[in-house]
C-alpha cells in the first residue's frame, strides 16, 4: 500500500468553519489535495506544496492534529487503496492562479455541510474524523491568527 500526504483547508469565521475540496483530474470528484512526498520532503513542505499546486492555497499546518485514512481509487483494473495522511492547514491565502488551475474546480463548504459535497465514503469518515476534533482546530487555528 502506498502513503500519501494530504491537507484539509479550512477556514474560520467567528465559530464558523469551512474546508476546501478540489475536483480530482480524471472523475471531477470533490476531494482533498493529497500527493506523494518528494526526496527529503518533509509532511509539513509536502502539505504546502499539494495545497498550492492542486488549490492554490497558503497557510498554516497544524502539524499537531494528523489524520490518516485509507483513500480508495479506481483505476481500469482495480480498486488501489492508499494510506494518505492528512493535516488540517489554516488558509491564510488564496491565489487566483496556481499550477493546476486548469486542471480542477475548487469548492468552500461550511464543515457542518461538507459531507454533501462528496459522495465518496472515504472522504466522509474522514470529515467526521475532522469534524471530531473541531473544537481544538478552532482554539488552535485562533492562537495563530492572533
Amino acid at each position: 500500500m502506498q502513503h500519501k500526504i494530504g491537507v484539509i483547508p479550512f477556514s474560520i469565521d467567528g465559530d464558523r468553519l469551512a474546508i476546501m475540496f478540489v475536483t480530482s483530474q480524471k472523475r471531477g470528484r470533490w476531494i482533498l489535495p493529497k500527493g506523494n512526498l518528494e526526496p527529503k520532503e518533509s509532511h509539513k513542505k509536502g502539505c504546502k506544496r499539494e495545497a498550492f499546486e492542486e488549490a492554490g492555497l497558503k497557510g498554516k499546518i497544524l502539524k499537531n492534529f494528523p489524520i490518516t485514512a485509507v483513500i480508495t481509487k479506481s483505476s481500469a483494473s482495480a480498486i488501489e487503496q492508499t494510506a494518505v495522511t492528512y493535516y488540517p492547514m489554516l488558509v491564510t491565502e488564496q491565489l487566483d492562479e496556481w499550477p493546476e488551475k486548469s486542471k480542477r474546480e475548487r469548492h468552500w463548504a461550511l464543515l457542518k455541510e461538507a459531507h454533501r459535497v462528496t459522495d465518496r465514503e472515504d472522504f466522509r469518515s474522514l470529515i467526521n474524523q475532522f469534524t471530531a476534533i473541531e473544537p481544538w482546530l478552532l482554539a488552535t487555528a485562533k492562537q495563530k491568527i492572533l
